[in-house]
Parts: C-alpha cells; sequence; structure tokens
C-alpha cells in the first residue's frame, strides 16, 4: 500500500514538474518575461561597433564609442585564438546545435536541485553569445532560471540563423574585457597594443582566460592571477591537442608580457579629438538628413580619416613637455621668494573666497596634482596649497594648419587633458605684438613700404593718462625702418605708424582677417591689448602664407562606413581675398627678416632652421603670455604660453618674453621636423628692404624735431603725422628724397 502512495505521489510529482516546465516555457515563448528576438529579427542583428580616428598617416589617434568594440572579419581572427576559446569554453562546439546536454544538465541539477546560482561551466559560445547579444534581467527570485531558458531559446534561434564560423566572429566581436572594453580587436589593442590577427598564442591564451572573470583574471590589475589562468588555457589546449606537450610547456614558462595601450588615458590628440567630434556631428546630421538615415557615430563604426599628422603632433606634445617642465621649475622656484610667494598667497585667498572654499584647513589630503614628472602626481597636501599649485600651472597651446587648404596638422590643446581639458587653443588672450603685422600691412595698403622711414622719438598721449610706449630695451631716438621696426618689434616707431595710418583700414582689415570682435580704436590696440583665441590667429596668419586668400580650418579628410562606402569627403572651398598679394609678400618678407636677425632669430642661432620662414613673437604686458607665430608656403604654427590668471607669470624678460617662453616649443618642434615635405615649402616674398635698419636725425629733419614738445593729445599727434606725411610727399617730389 505504501509503496503503491509513494509510486502514485512520484509519477504526480513527475507530471507536475513536467506541466511546470511546459507553463515556464510557454510563458517564455508568450513573451510574459519579456520578447525572445525570432529568427528574423537575429538576421538583422546590428552589433553596435566604435567609430575609429586615424590620422593623414594612417595610425589610430582615437574613437568615439558608447562601448569600445570594433567589430573585425572571422579571417582576421587567428586559428590558435579560436582553438584557445574552444577548448577552454565550449569543446563539443561543433558537434552541438547551440545546447550541450551534458554539460546543460549537469549544470540543471547544481542550479535547481542544489540551487547553486552562481554554478557555469554549462553555457555554450552559442548561449554566451546570446548573454552578450541582450544581456540578462532581473526578476526577482527567478531571474536565474528565466535568464538560463531564454538563453537556450536564443542559442538554438542563433544557430539555425548563423554558421558556425559566424558564431565565433559575433562571439570574439561582443565579448566584454573589462576596462569598458568590447571585442576582441579592442582587447588585443588594450592589453598588447596588436591588432587580433597579429596576437601570439600565449597572448591569445591571456584573453580567452579572462571570460571567466574579466577583472579577476586582468593581466594589468591582477598579473598573477592572469598568468595561472593562462596557464589553465594553454593546459585545455594542450588537451584537446591543439599544441604538443612541448608547446605547452615552452609556453607556460614565458613571463607574462603586456603592452598596455589605453587611448582614453594615453591619447595623442585629445584635445582634437573633442573639435573632431563637434565638426562630425555636424557632417552626420546633413548626411542623414539628405539620406534619410540614422548613422550613429558612437554605434556605427565609422572610419574617419583625420587631417592630424601623428608624427607632427607627437613631436609638438613632447616638445611642450621639455620646454614646459623646465620653465615651470623656475616658476615655482621664482613663487618661492618672499614678495612672490605673498602675490601668489593673496590670489589664493581671493580665488578660495570667490569659489567658497574654506582654506583655514590644514588637513593633508592625497590630492592629485599635476607634475611633468608622473610620479609626484599624487601627494599629501593641504587646500591652500593644492590652489597655489594649480594657480602657478603654465598652460600651453601649440596648433598648425595648412594655409594653402585649412587642414590641421596638429592641436595640441594642452599640457594634460585629464587634470586641465579646457582648450587653450580656443582660449582668448591678449595677442601681444603678434598684432603688429596687421597694422603694418594696413599701412602698406595705405601707400608705405618697407624702406620707409618711421621716428623712434618717445610720444605721450596725455588724453590717455599719459601713455607712453617704450620699446622693449629701453631705447629710443633716431628712426627705424618700416621693415625694422616690424622685424625687431619696436613699439615706439609702431605707435607713429599708427598715427599716420587711417583707422578705417586698420579695422577694417582686422574685419576681414576674420576675429570675432571688434577691435577698438584706442592706442593701446597698436601694442595687441584686444584677447584673440590661437585658432582666430592661425586663420589670420594663413592670409600671409596664401598669397593674401582666407582658409577655413578643417579637421576631417574623408568618412566610410564599416564596410568602406565612402560617404563623405572634404571638398576644398572656395577661397576669399582678404588681402593684396603683393601686401602679404611684403609682410612675408619683412618677417623673414624677424627669423633670420630679429626677436625670432634664435629659430636659426639656436633650432638650426634652414629654409626661408617668417616668424613673429609677442610678449603681452608683464610677460602674462608668450606668443609665437612661424611659417612658409604650406604650413603656419603657433604656440602661446601663460598661466590661467594673468597675474601670474615670470617677472623678467629672459624667462617670460614670446623668444623665451613661446618661441622654443616651435624651435624644437622644426628642430626635428626637417623630413617633413613642407619643411622647404619656401615662402613667397618681395625683394624690398635694401636700406639701413637704423639712422640717425640730421639736417633739417633735425631742425624740425627741435621745434617739436612730446606731449600731445592723440588728435594732435595724429595731426603732426599728417603734416609730416604731407611734408615727406613734397620734398620726395622736389628732391626726389626725404628731408636730410
Amino acid at each position: 500500500m505504501k509503496k503503491r502512495k509513494l509510486f502514485k505521489f512520484t509519477v504526480y510529482f513527475i507530471i507536475a514538474i513536467i506541466a511546470a516546465i511546459s507553463t515556464f516555457f510557454t510563458l517564455l515563448f508568450l513573451g510574459a518575461f519579456g520578447k525572445i528576438p525570432s529568427q528574423e529579427e537575429l538576421k538583422n542583428l546590428h552589433n553596435e561597433s566604435a567609430s575609429l580616428v586615424y590620422s593623414n598617416d594612417g595610425k589610430l589617434i582615437g574613437k568615439y564609442f558608447a562601448s569600445n568594440r570594433t567589430n573585425i572579419s572571422f579571417d582576421s581572427l587567428p586559428p590558435q585564438l579560436i582553438n584557445a576559446l574552444i577548448s577552454t569554453e565550449d569543446a563539443r562546439f561543433y558537434e552541438h546545435e547551440g545546447v550541450d546536454g551534458r554539460s546543460m544538465v549537469r549544470v540543471l541539477l547544481k542550479t535547481i536541485v542544489l540551487g547553486n546560482r552562481s554554478s557555469g561551466g554549462g553555457s555554450t559560445i552559442s548561449q554566451q553569445l546570446a548573454k552578450n547579444l541582450f544581456g540578462r534581467k532581473n526578476y526577482g527570485k527567478v531571474s536565474i532560471y528565466v535568464n538560463k531558458f531564454k538563453e537556450i531559446i536564443l542559442a538554438y534561434r542563433i544557430e539555425q540563423v548563423f554558421s558556425k564560423n559566424e558564431i565565433i566572429q559575433l562571439y570574439f566581436n561582443t565579448v566584454p574585457f573589462g576596462e569598458n572594453v568590447y571585442g576582441i580587436e579592442s582587447a588585443a589593442k588594450r592589453y598588447f597594443n596588436s591588432s587580433t590577427a597579429k596576437l601570439k598564442i600565449e597572448e591569445a591564451a591571456v584573453l580567452v582566460g579572462m571570460l571567466k572573470a574579466n577583472s579577476y583574471y586582468n593581466p594589468r590589475q591582477n598579473p598573477d592571477h592572469a598568468k595561472n589562468r593562462r596557464q589553465v588555457v594553454l593546459a585545455q589546449m594542450n588537451k584537446y591537442g591543439y599544441i604538443s606537450e612541448i608547446e605547452k610547456d615552452s609556453l607556460q614558462a614565458l613571463d607574462l608580457k603586456i603592452n598596455y595601450t589605453n587611448l582614453s588615458k594615453n591619447n595623442p590628440a585629445p584635445y582634437f579629438l573633442v573639435r573632431l567630434r563637434k565638426e562630425a556631428d555636424q557632417i552626420l546630421e546633413k548626411i542623414n538628413s539628405k539620406r534619410k538615415t540614422k548613422l550613429d557615430i558612437e554605434r556605427d563604426g565609422l572610419i574617419i580619416h583625420s587631417t592630424i599628422n601623428s608624427k607632427l603632433q607627437l613631436l609638438a606634445s613632447q616638445s611642450m613637455k621639455e620646454h614646459l617642465s623646465k620653465m615651470q621649475t623656475l616658476l615655482r622656484k621664482q613663487y618661492q621668494a618672499a614678495s612672490e610667494a605673498k602675490k601668489l598667497s593673496t590670489l589664493a585667498d581671493k580665488i578660495a573666497k570667490q569659489e567658497g572654499i574654506n582654506l583655514k584647513s590644514e588637513e593633508l589630503k592625497k590630492r592629485f596634482l599635476f607634475y611633468w614628472n608622473e610620479t609626484e602626481s599624487n601627494q599629501e597636501v593641504s587646500i591652500i596649497d593644492s590652489l597655489k599649485h594649480t594657480l602657478s600651472q603654465l598652460h600651453a597651446g601649440f596648433l598648425a594648419i595648412n594655409p594653402k587648404n585649412g587642414a590641421i596638422n596638429s592641436w595640441v590643446g594642452g599640457i594634460n587633458f585629464q587634470h586641465y581639458p579646457y582648450d587653450q587653443i580656443m582660449a582668448k588672450r591678449q595677442l601681444a605684438s603678434t598684432f603688429k603685422p596687421f597694422l603694418y600691412a594696413a599701412a602698406i595698403e595705405s601707400g608705405l613700404g618697407a624702406c620707409d622711414y618711421l621716428s623712434n622719438e618717445a610720444i605721450v598721449l596725455s588724453d590717455y593718462e599719459d601713455w607712453s610706449p617704450q620699446n622693449y630695451d629701453g631705447e629710443s631716438g633716431g628712426e627705424y625702418s618700416f621693415a625694422a621696426a616690424l622685424a625687431y618689434s619696436k613699439n615706439i616707431p609702431t605707435l607713429h605708424l599708427y598715427l599716420q595710418t587711417p583707422w578705417e583700414k586698420i579695422s577694417d582689415l582686422w574685419n576681414r582677417l576674420g576675429f570675432v570682435e571688434e577691435l577698438k580704436e584706442e592706442p593701446s590696440s597698436i601694442l595687441g591689448t584686444s584677447s584673440v583665441s590661437m585658432y582666430e590667429l592661425a586663420i589670420a596668419y594663413s592670409a600671409f602664407a596664401n598669397g593674401g586668400k582666407s582658409i577655413t580650418p578643417y579637421g576631417i579628410e574623408k568618412i566610410t562606413t564599416a564596410n568602406g562606402e565612402v560617404i563623405y569627403e572634404h571638398i576644398k572651398e572656395e577661397q576669399k581675398d582678404v588681402l593684396e598679394e603683393t601686401v602679404s609678400e611684403e609682410i612675408n618678407e619683412i618677417l623673414i627678416k624677424t627669423v633670420k636677425e630679429g626677436t625670432a632669430a634664435s629659430l636659426t642661432g639656436i633650432y638650426g632652421l634652414r629654409g626661408e620662414w617668417a616668424g613673429k613673437t609677442g610678449t603681452s604686458q608683464d610677460y602674462a603670455d608668450a606668443w609665437f607665430v612661424s611659417y612658409n608656403n604650406e604650413i603656419v604654427m603657433l604656440s602661446r604660453v601663460g598661466a590661467s590668471f594673468p597675474s601670474i607669470h615670470f617677472n623678467q624678460g629672459s624667462l617670460g618674453s614670446g623668444s623665451k617662453l613661446a618661441l622654443p616649443i616651435v624651435g624644437k618642434v622644426l628642430q626635428e621636423s626637417n623630413t617633413f615635405s613642407w619643411y622647404n615649402a619656401g615662402l613667397n616674398h618681395t625683394n624690398k628692404i635694401d636700406c639701413e635698419d637704423f639712422r640717425e636725425i640730421k639736417g633739417l629733419k633735425k631742425f624740425f624735431k627741435s621745434f617739436e614738445k612730446k606731449e600731445s593729445t592723440l588728435e594732435e599727434a595724429k595731426n603732426k603725422a599728417e603734416r609730416k606725411k604731407k611734408r615727406k610727399g613734397f620734398f620726395k617730389k622736389l628732391f626726389g628724397g626725404e628731408e636730410e
């Protein structure tokens, strides 16, 4: 009787279980726990992929992604990688149709009967692919069962839609490797700086080993765990006949070596990528509107061919680091002196008050401070010391543009993107003497030339608080030729030039060159008190290099889809004349003189520059900012250096001037650039400089000069300059020259 009851109970129990499982599967199929993709939907599967950015010399310089993934073809997967995967994750992969029955029974017993929710080892590659593609959801207490059975159904459907090779390809393109890295290609690049196709067997074994637990077996974070797991994978490969015993032993004897490369942290052009993203978004918006598509830069694996040259970009970054690391040390030393330290403390107190920072706390905390020597970055410092460190930090930018078409060849927007993401190339600072060539160009348009002479007698403008600009070296008197006054960046002759050049000419040229803000009609403007960005200045100087024609900078040459379809190619825009070609060539001749013997002579003397290059230095008031521009027919280069606040600066010209603080960055780049095609491009220029740089005042001119008073209003000074201009014209007509 008891046996009959037990038998009856067992039958009912089995029926109940079958009914429960049937009901469970029915609910799954009906979508009670979420829709399961059909075979048709699987056929149209779109695997998200990062868009890749390449330099103009073919180097990967960045990615845009929602998930850091680069899809590759099956042919790019080396046999040793596939063998490592199959031997470790799914030895009967080529025998089953999505689910391995033997392994499945084992896992079901552990999961359902024993209640072990972490049980594994039964999921085939197809089941894991289902999980990679669609993830797992939370269904409360039945989550493990729902997700497992959904993956079983999906695995069968995947096997019916895709071939075994396609499943392997999809798997390797979707699997996560930690650190926000998805897919084998991104993982190979991250941990071994290699393409998947070039992975060695021991490297493939490390990456396959990570699949079990990508953080625990991360070769950078946990090298011992990663090596132990690699040994297991190699042993599995030997067990299933993919490598011999000898190969296994020799490979297991190798040390674990990685070549870790993280583009997010060690990107060669992070500031440029931010700028490029805006340009790419604008292009894609137009393409999507025209073609009725939904291309997404973060998901559709686009290939973006940029204008950046990776070698020049690296040179610029290295030059900046080499020069500024030395100059930063000198500036910090300056602010250790008592008088300078007080200025820094005063500024720190002011900023703290504005930002609501409590400086009274002396508590030391670990803070990440930027140092050029990265080992010094994490230090225990107080809030006040941290603030002082940040305020006394020198910032810099470097920009190189092709003046013929506007292609951006290098864009180094700062000293460190992680610490200081603000782009210095777009920051507006006083442009100092880099303004002067624009004034001189306007004067040439008004009829003056390289060998006209400008007074070097100081002027005091009484209606501008007795403003009287001085030359950098403090000298005055006599006359400088127009060319020499610009080449040696003389302030007094420049003021005299301003007085005899119609303001409308100066302002009109400023606007034609593309500057955003209006030029203020005041005498100090001639010394570059207007604030502009490096980006604006590069466009303006490109007009000199490009025969008077303006350009629009751009960063993208071409965009293709993952399948190779070209969806965008840059078309050279029609260029507008903003200067007469003869005017630009005359300015070029004078600025070549600047490089050969003027304020930028160290380019040839120290850095060994050869060929025809123009250049202009700039030093703003109190050395707050240092500028340098250099160019030839095919490239324009700029650098600017300065702290975040103008009140923080060097206190002497031997350290803080344009020629000492900004020029060396460009100089060091050019020193290593003689293999670039643009290095010897030359520069179109006139040959009009056939006069002495300086002459003493004598004869009638000296006689008239004795009656002049130095102090006057701006209007009086302009009237006086106009009378001189007319008198000069009279003597030219009468004697064929100037008054003596």
